[in-house]
């Protein structure tokens, strides 16, 4: 299935806590988008990886994507070498995305970072036809390169290059992170209490979606960077 936007994530909950309100965006003006998580999150400190299959499934049906896979990538420990390369690159030859959304150029958690340059360099060698993947039905895969690869903004504020309005999708947005109950604050679940368990985190997301929102003058959004200029054709379409 050709995907018009592709969301890749460390973790799963990644994309739903920085980029879902994009995606959403997106769907409701027709385009197909879909989400590949690098690892299972399997180091979590609450949780485990079958119940943060579950909770992504959950976020899934919520955001209306069109496809979501796991690379079952090594969490804490995946690097950006052709081990970890291949399959990635078969994905998005599979999906064949004109736009990749990817992890925080720089971030708290070191999997941020070191997934935002395997998606970068994946994105690329993509398109090189000397590099030989093979597709779900075992035959050789036609390459691919994405149009244009952006970088959501995750714990670490970073300057942005664009912000998206995600204002009408807010409230969707939220319901998909709280898909992951096992992740965020629960009073009912009896497990240790992490950074991002807190009630306070909440308050932060929510503040930092009402700061890139400010920054355009719209109550919610999302802030991206880039690696490359931003085109455009009609100057008179910004915000």
């Amino acid at each position: 299935m050709k995907l018009d936007i592709l969301a890749l994530g460390a973790h799963p909950d990644d994309v739903e806590m920085s980029a879902a309100g994009t995606l959403l965006a997106a769907a409701a003006a027709g385009k197909k988008i879909g989400i590949v998580d690098f690892t299972r999150g399997e180091l979590g400190t609450r949780g485990t990886p079958v119940t943060r299959a579950q909770e992504a499934e959950v976020a899934s049906r919520i955001l209306g994507l069109h496809a979501r896979e796991n690379l079952g990538l090594p969490d804490g420990f995946f690097r950006n070498d052709r081990e970890h390369q291949l399959p990635l690159i078969a994905a998005l030859r599979r999906y064949q995305p004109d736009v990749v959304l990817c992890n925080a150029i720089t971030d708290r958690h070191p999997d941020h970072g070191r997934g935002a340059q395997l998606a970068s360099d994946a994105c690329f060698l993509s398109g090189l036809r000397m590099i030989e993947t093979l597709g779900e039905d075992g035959q050789p895969q036609l390459p691919w390169r994405p149009r244009v690869v952006y970088h959501y903004i995750q714990d670490r504020q970073l300057p942005s290059d664009f912000v998206v309005d995600i204002t009408p999708h807010w409230t969707k947005k939220w319901e998909s992170i709280q898909a992951y109950q096992t992740q965020f604050f629960n009073p009912d679940l009896d497990q240790p209490q992490t950074y991002l368990s807190s009630q306070e985190f909440g308050k932060f997301m929510e503040a930092r979606a009402r700061e890139f929102g400010h920054l355009i003058g719209v109550e919610f959004g999302e802030g991206f960077t880039r690696q490359r200029p931003v085109g455009v054709r009609d100057i008179t379409e910004l915000l």
